[in-house]
């Protein structure tokens, strides 16, 4: 198994799931080098949304207060950065503020790639230990291995596990993996 194939894999599974969505830039058109794992998750079930941070994780923040489990993509964390209120200030305190139900998340980002082409320091920025001393109850995972994928959004997406999730992937494996 290599890397792309495996996070695609486990896109077409994570949308066989009740009330599972995708949102964000490119899960809808092209755009992104992530917009080929989702191609074959049915369009119903994907939204595209326009560059706009923030609207995208309080609109996230929203689909899981109506019942819905949203994957929120955001194909760079330096792009997430800017979604920092609402995954600091809301997602990461929904368990403080909902002690007894609060919603799913999870949040869907990466390193992205530098090779064959480097497209720049604000698109390549690798910020995963810094999430992991902000957040309290944000589960904050770097998909490292193709054999992490499944089982890291198996267990995110169980409905036991009331955690939310930020899963990290690297751009470069993509093609090196």
């Amino acid at each position: 198994m290599n890397y792309f194939d495996e996070i695609k894999r486990t896109m077409e599974w994570a949308a066989k799931k009740q009330n599972v969505i995708f949102l964000g830039q490119a899960v809808g058109v092209p755009g992104t080098f992530m917009f080929n794992t989702l191609k074959d998750v049915p369009d119903t079930q994907r939204v595209e949304l326009p560059v706009s941070e923030s609207f995208q994780m309080q609109m996230s923040i929203g689909a899981a207060f109506s019942g819905y489990i949203p994957i929120s993509v955001y194909p760079r964390l330096n792009f997430l950065m800017l979604a920092m209120g609402d995954l600091s200030n809301i997602v990461d305190k929904l368990p403080d503020l909902y002690p007894k139900k609060f919603p799913k998340i999870i949040i869907r980002s990466s390193v992205g790639p530098d090779s064959p082409v480097h497209p720049s320091h604000q698109h390549v920025g690798d910020f995963t230990e810094g999430f992991k001393k902000i957040f309290n109850h944000l589960e904050v995972v770097k998909l490292e291995n193709p054999e992490d994928i499944f089982p890291t959004y198996e267990k995110a997406l169980n409905p036991d596990n009331p955690k939310s999730y930020l899963l990290i992937e690297v751009g470069n494996y993509y093609s090196q993996k």
